[in-house]
């Protein structure tokens, strides 16, 4: 499809603006002379003599791929003139080729490539950090980076759709341009991601007869109203456009789905139909490339680790096409209750040091993987619902707060090992900073808050999260519900609450639902009491068929000794920023000694005249949400494993900050800083 008249030519002028500075920016890629002390905790490693020796020794037998791959000749390789600075003339974009050997490479304008890939996801790092993790991934020596696409975020209600601020795509792509960074883009419509439902938007569930990655018409037509907005915005960024776009993602994993023969090739036709001309992949684990292969698109493969038949299936695909690893987990998510995850740092430099031997293109995956910021976070599902955390550290290359590892500086020696050219400067570290204790003066409790709140919804019954009659008829995505119903009689309380509810008689709490646990004794009563469900969406799966049955709430009836009840007033907290601007205006009380129960906390951060990155320590509290100056850092438990929210100096104001506690159980006392994370 054609782009509408708007987009073109502020792209152009952006593009052309971006082009004029861009020597000027690069200029600070000078060779590097030494690297500054006390980058990583520590001493980073210094500066390597460039000496002509061969690639790095094999991996062991029971890792080597050389059973199946001759070893190429030792090389360095120089890529300095294709970079998106440097090629000027375009014509053929990332392509496929043979040598005389019959070795399968990358070609990019028909020079020899490998690519060398870093996953940053704009959407999950503050906009005022995404220069400095892109020059990280560069002086690395990464030559690409890839990012997945989020529908959710993008198109948070039907019909209305965000570009804007953090969520600035195009921005992104060409600031990756500007520093000499190709771009694959990973657009959807699901993307997994470790985020709420994978990435779809939660209004999809309000259909009982829509199904989720599939042909079916619903989600169809749903899908093909995103892509008129999406799609648009890439053509301009594609690389026979000028722009840094190598190639495109058809949809992510569907090996591991498979519900519909006829879903891939129908996005494959819908992305080139709208102007993708670039080069289209699909990504599966290993064990699912069969499954998940398109006709017509190059099929890659995700994975933890070597072994000599990870290659298997998708040599039996495509003998003839190189291979790329679109995701390589140098880490791992982590889960509320579980332990932090971590990988061992010379575990990763042998994998790429392989891929590298054996000119295998790779994305590492992550590079840096930054914060589910608000309620962005997903859930996996095995026989139980559990929570993603709010850090999305991953164990990555880079921290959450995009500072360097020990998997850095060796992927970095590594690299400057086979780069015909130095590699830039290293930047510097973001500043940490210890603020003093705050403790909150004032709280409202969640029962004196209900009236800044948006009108209730009044039903017969109870009403699922997503088909709540709100924002313009897109329902509730994220947060909490509120049900509430006066009762007259004591007896047996039956929900299906999903995924957690605390029950309340008048504003005490008798009990918590959830998907084990779907009745609870409510005591005989004098008089009559309002019943009080409280309901929290602590994030929806994000992988498997499990994502079609994710309606978040009440859902069904609710009974006492089998009879039903009715006449239900349902409260929608969303926890918008609109609501903390009204939630000012209320009258706050002087915090108690101990208050059991939901309630809101403030107090103020003294972050003095220039505020930097911070971690927030909640050790004495129990369950809720952190909002500075109306933004939602995300949840914290004390069950761990996560114990700190990063907090972005950024988004702090000079001198003092509003902070605003959720605590769902019990309040705690002080709110500490600290300059190192405990995850």
């Amino acid at each position: 499809m054609k782009s509408p008249p708007f987009l073109s030519p502020c792209l152009s002028w952006k593009r052309a603006v971006g082009v004029f500075f861009l020597p000027f920016v690069l200029s600070a890629f000078a060779p590097r002379f030494k690297q500054e002390e006390n980058l990583m905790r520590g001493r980073a490693h210094p500066p390597q003599p460039r000496v002509s020796a061969a690639p790095p020794s094999p991996l062991p037998n029971s890792l080597s791929l050389s059973t199946s791959f001759p070893s190429p000749a030792p090389s360095r390789f120089n890529w300095s003139h294709l970079t998106p600075l440097e090629l000027k003339n375009r014509s053929v974009g990332l392509g496929t080729a043979s040598t005389g050997r019959g070795k399968p490479h990358f070609t990019l304008e028909g020079h020899k490539f490998l690519i060398f890939g870093g996953s940053i996801h704009y959407f999950r790092v503050p906009r005022e950090y995404w220069r400095d993790r892109l020059l990280k991934l560069k002086a690395c020596g990464f030559n690409t980076v890839t990012t997945y696409v989020p529908w959710n975020l993008h198109e948070p209600e039907r019909g209305k759709f965000d570009f804007s601020g953090n969520l600035d795509l195009e921005a992104f792509v060409l600031m990756a341009a500007e520093i000499g960074l190709w771009v694959i883009l990973r657009p959807g419509p699901y993307i997994c991601s470790e985020m709420d439902l994978g990435g779809l938007p939660s209004w999809l569930l309000r259909d009982p007869r829509l199904l989720l990655r599939t042909t079916n018409k619903g989600f169809t037509e749903a899908v093909e109203k995103y892509f008129d907005h999406l799609i648009p915005r890439v053509i301009p960024l594609q690389y026979r456009q000028g722009g840094p776009v190598i190639a495109v993602q058809v949809e992510n994993e569907y090996g591991s789905f498979n519900k519909d023969k006829t879903y891939m090739p129908y996005l494959h036709k819908a992305l080139l139909g709208r102007g993708i001309v670039e080069l289209l992949l699909t990504s599966d684990g290993e064990k699912n490339v069969l499954s998940g292969h398109t006709k017509g698109v190059l099929a890659a493969i995700n994975l933890q680790k070597v072994h000599k038949n990870t290659f298997s299936q998708l040599r039996e695909v495509q003998r003839d096409k190189p291979l790329l690893v679109m995701e390589y987990w140098v880490g791992w998510f982590d889960r509320w209750g579980d332990k932090h995850h971590v990988k061992d740092a010379k575990e990763v430099e042998r994998a790429v040091s392989e891929f590298i031997k054996y000119e295998i293109s790779f994305n590492v995956y992550m590079f840096h993987g930054g914060t589910n910021f608000g309620f962005m976070n997903g859930a996996t599902y095995f026989g139980k619902h559990t929570g993603i955390v709010t850090s999305y550290d991953y164990d990555a290359v880079l921290t959450e707060a995009g500072d360097y590892t020990e998997k850095y500086f060796k992927l970095q020696k590594l690299f400057e090992s086979v780069s015909a050219t130095p590699l830039p400067q290293v930047p510097k570290l973001t500043p940490k900073a210890v603020y003093p204790p705050m403790r909150p003066s004032l709280y409202l409790p969640l029962w004196d808050a209900l009236s800044y709140l948006n009108e209730p919804v009044r039903s017969h019954q109870p009403v699922n999260m997503e088909n709540l009659p709100i924002n313009n008829g897109s329902g509730q995505s994220y947060g909490l519900v509120l049900y509430e119903k006066s009762i007259c009689s004591g007896g047996r309380l039956c929900a299906h609450a999903h995924d957690m509810a605390q029950v309340f008689l008048d504003e005490t709490m008798i009990g918590i639902l959830n998907e084990n646990n779907k009745d609870l004794h409510i005591p005989e009563l004098r008089d009559c009491r309002y019943l009080r469900i409280l309901v929290e969406n602590q994030g929806r799966v994000n992988f498997s068929w499990q994502i079609q049955n994710e309606q978040k709430g009440i859902t069904g009836s609710v009974s006492i000794n089998n009879s039903s009840l009715e006449g239900f007033t349902i409260y929608s907290l969303e926890m918008k920023m609109s609501f903390f601007e009204r939630l000012r205006s209320a009258t706050w009380k002087p915090v108690p000694e101990s208050h059991r129960g939901p309630a809101f906390y403030r107090g103020t951060l003294k972050a003095g005249p220039s505020p930097k990155d911070t971690f927030l320590s909640l050790l004495n509290w129990n369950y809720g949400f952190v909002f500075i100056n109306g933004r939602n850092l995300g949840r914290y438990w004390n069950i761990g494993p996560q114990k700190t929210l990063y907090l972005p100096g950024v988004w702090l104001h000079p001198e003092d900050n509003e902070v605003i506690l959720f605590e769902k159980m019990l309040s705690g006392s002080d709110i500490k800083s600290t300059d190192k994370p405990m995850l």
